[in-house]
């Protein structure tokens, strides 16, 4: 096995705590919970991994429109899902980072080598030209005009095999304009006392559900 992708569980024998140990952590030496030294309680394994690529899609099917992204952290999260949810391609508009920015390899892990981008300074002009090359755009936003994103994944199988998903600014949310020309705006239902999700997380939920469900 090689040892540069093995990981070890420390084992504190005083009070029981087991800590995971990547290849790439430094080694912590004493117990966060009791200060005893720990010692190494298996033999080093590999951690789990799950079956890749049982229904890879056509190119340029499913794209992403990211909507003056603050944060660079999310833009990472979001490229590491767009490369697990088979995205073909991210569109990153506006302010939001593109992977020049040393931040978003933190979140990333890599897969913005993966994922092809592209940046552009205007979302409106981006979404209005996807819509004229026959994608179906769905903006991830709330408002009157949306519908809960569960029960609309009929709708997403009856209009298009081509489809954009549009996430917006963590605050402002969707360009209004882009919204009026979306194809559907959907929400994600919120059962707690917050009105929104983490536009990463948002993404996503939306991502896999209309990748596996909607496609």
């Amino acid at each position: 096995m090689d040892n540069i992708n093995l990981h070890n569980i420390l084992l504190c024998h005083n009070c029981g705590f087991r800590f995971p140990l990547s290849p790439t952590e430094r080694k912590i030496e004493k117990c966060p919970r009791c200060g005893s030294i720990l010692e190494q309680a298996e033999i080093p394994y590999k951690s789990f991994s799950v079956p890749t690529k049982e229904n890879k899609l056509p190119e340029s099917i499913f794209i992403a429109v990211l909507d003056n992204i603050r944060s660079a952290y999310n833009v990472g999260s979001i490229f590491r899902t767009s490369d697990g949810a088979g995205i073909s391609k991210l569109f990153l508009c506006g302010i939001t980072p593109t992977p020049e920015n040393q931040r978003i390899e933190k979140t990333s892990l890599g897969a913005e080598k993966a994922v092809p981008w592209e940046h552009s300074w205007s979302v409106l002009e981006t979404v209005q030209k996807l819509k004229n090359d026959g994608y179906f755009i769905i903006s991830l936003e709330g408002g009157n005009t949306s519908v809960n994103l569960f029960n609309s994944l009929h709708l997403i199988k009856q209009q298009s095999s081509k489809i954009a998903l549009v996430v917006g600014n963590e605050i402002s949310g969707i360009d209004p304009e882009v919204v009026k020309i979306s194809s559907l705006c959907v929400y994600i239902p919120m059962e707690g006392i917050k009105e929104s999700l983490n536009v990463a997380t948002a993404y996503g939920i939306a991502s896999y559900i209309i990748r596996y469900q909607g496609l």
